[in-house]
């Protein structure tokens, strides 16, 4: 009884300790290597700038193209939409900033664009290959209308002859998705634009926000493409993508870049390429091979949140683009044969959302209503083993008799369970057909978008997404751990472990040193696994210890009135009173 119920116990710990190095708890994904400096190489160009200084890391050669006419001054164009606050700067024509109005990153709102020591700016334009200098010269600034403007600006090639570079930024006031129309003009001077067998190189980074310390499953950045109706993930490794997929996306937890090529041919690009002072790097680059003639690309960007809300439009053509079946949501979307599950949790947690505008007691109706539907198979479980309990001194019995012959004995403790009717594995098929639903569970409190900001209990627990905490004490750290919080649901979730374990031991498990160790060393372990993971995971699992304690008290009840039926109570044995002797 004693090894089955221990070989039960560590098989489901088994389980779960493969799901979580799945999820990658054990094994984060590892650190970007440091940047390393790269050594001067004679000729390196440099777009002029008018002053502006270029950025490090470059190493190829391009044309020693000239900006040509007076020096432009700085200057910064705002573009506000209902949903957006995007800066634009006439160095390079790029992006500088990119907020969202209605997501909040702590006191401010989301940056969709993050960068380390230097100012950022994405969508930036190179007349080469990815690692060629971007354009840093400062162009002409056209403002169209109220949701776009226009950066021109003319050069001149070695050979002779100018042509205009024009990127137009067009953006619609109910949508994260904007327009950039690239324009190379040469008019009859410049026939074709091939630097290095490439007109241009168009590249977003250096990474996607909002703010994070480190990557890893609690804030992750996924590389996908889209093709013939097929996503496929990517490793960020700086080898070319040439099958012209119909989009490509750098994912976070909650937000999404997602690029829309127009192009007829192009190369893609994932780059992790570090850059100094920030933890870690997401860029995407598009190369457009060289081109004879003018040429206007337009590509399409959408910038934002990864839920169905934004996403879905662009699959019924409700949109500002007129775009259908674009298939973006498959960026919010998991993967693999949970996907329904997952999905039906999540409607039922929006359902009692709406009965109870509250995320914190959603995920507690939630819990509620899987425990009710999990009751049958939690009593089922019981019930097996109590009948294994039954069966115990008999099967006892079997091993002392053929310990010496460990084939006979498998046998006859077969022939013992197919005359008894009783299936070994009754106890754990339960437990096993309820992983699905654990799995399903986590992924949606790990990674439902409504649960990010969501407040549960105010000064508390104010997003359900993140850790909580008590009391914070950075920029100090604890050695080793590296924690600079005092978080409560953690020590929560160990006293319902512990106390749960506690009432679902048997007596004859009270005695076994393993499986004391099993019941008491785990929860301590997982402490330490789940510090840090967000507030709403936590709470699922603390209403589920909670709930299965309540479970487990009735069930014993009703295991105790059963026992009673079915174990057999020794007799206590008749003694006859002694015989009187007979008097003499």
């Amino acid at each position: 009884m004693e090894k089955r119920t221990l070989l039960a116990v560590v098989l489901s710990v088994l389980v779960i300790t493969g799901f979580w190095v799945v999820q990658g708890i054990f094994f984060p994904p590892p650190e970007p290597p440091p940047a390393t400096e790269q050594s001067p190489v004679s000729g390196v160009p440099v777009v002029p700038g008018d002053g502006q200084p270029s950025l490090s890391g470059p190493s190829q050669e391009s044309p020693e193209l000239i900006a040509v006419e007076e020096p432009v001054p700085e200057q910064t164009v705002a573009i506000n939409t209902p949903l957006l606050t995007v800066l634009l700067s006439n160095a390079g024509g790029d992006i500088t900033s990119f907020k969202l109005k209605d997501h909040q990153d702590g006191n401010d709102q989301v940056e969709m664009i993050l960068s380390g020591n230097q100012e950022a700016h994405a969508f930036t334009v190179a007349f080469g290959p990815m690692n060629v200098q971007p354009v840093r010269s400062r162009f002409y600034v056209n403002r169209l209308s109220e949701y776009s403007v226009e950066f021109y600006r003319d050069f001149t090639m070695p050979e002779g002859g100018t042509f205009r570079l024009t990127k137009r930024y067009d953006f619609k006031p109910n949508e994260y998705m904007f327009e950039l129309t690239l324009t190379l003009d040469g008019g009859h001077s410049v026939s074709a634009f091939n630097f290095s067998g490439v007109a241009y190189t168009l590249g977003f980074g250096p990474q996607i926000g909002p703010k994070f310390e480190k990557l890893d499953q609690y804030e992750y950045r996924n590389y996908y493409t889209f093709t013939n109706g097929k996503q496929k993930q990517e490793k960020a490794s700086e080898n070319p993508i040439v099958n012209h997929p119909s989009w490509a996306a750098i994912a976070g937890k909650y937000f999404a870049f997602i690029a829309i090529p127009y192009a007829n041919q192009y190369e893609l690009i994932f780059s992790a390429k570090p850059e100094p002072g920030l933890a870690s790097a997401s860029r995407l680059y598009l190369t457009r091979p060289g081109v004879n003639g003018r040429t206007e690309d337009t590509y399409r960007f959408y910038l934002g949140p990864k839920n169905q809300a934004n996403l879905g439009m662009y699959n019924t053509g409700n949109n500002a683009f007129n775009l259908r079946d674009m298939e973006l949501i498959k960026v919010a979307n998991t993967s693999g044969i949970l996907t329904p599950l997952e999905n039906l949790l999540k409607w039922i947690l929006t359902l009692f959302y709406r009965i109870a505008p509250n995320y914190g007691i959603a995920i507690i109706f939630l819990t509620l209503l899987v425990k009710i539907l999990l009751f049958p198979l939690t009593k089922k479980s019981s019930e097996s083993t109590l009948r294994m309990q039954t069966l115990a001194p008999k099967i006892k019995e079997i091993q002392e008799k053929y310990k010496d012959n460990p084939q006979k004995m498998q046998m006859e403790v077969a022939e013992f369970y197919k005359k008894e009717g009783y299936n070994p594995l009754a106890g754990c098929l339960p437990l096993l057909l309820q992983f699905p639903i654990f799995i399903a569970m986590y992924n949606l409190f790990n990674n439902h978008f409504d649960l990010r900001g969501a407040m549960f209990i105010p000064g508390w627990i104010p997003d359900l997404s993140l850790p909580e905490s008590v009391f914070n004490f950075s920029p100090v750290r604890l050695p080793l751990l590296g924690w600079s919080d005092i978080r409560l649901l953690p020590f929560i979730y160990v006293g319902s472990q512990l106390l749960f374990g506690k009432v679902t031991q048997t007596p004859d498990q009270q005695g076994n040193a393993q499986m004391k160790m099993m019941f008491y060393a785990m929860p301590i372990i997982f402490f330490f696994v789940l510090y840090n993971v967000p507030s709403g995971l936590l709470l699922y699992w603390i209403m589920s210890n909670i709930l299965s304690l309540g479970q487990q008290i009735i069930i014993n009840k009703y295991i105790a009135q059963k026992r009673a039926g079915m174990i057999p109570v020794p007799k206590e044995p008749v003694i006859a009173p002694p015989k009187k002797k007979k008097k003499r």
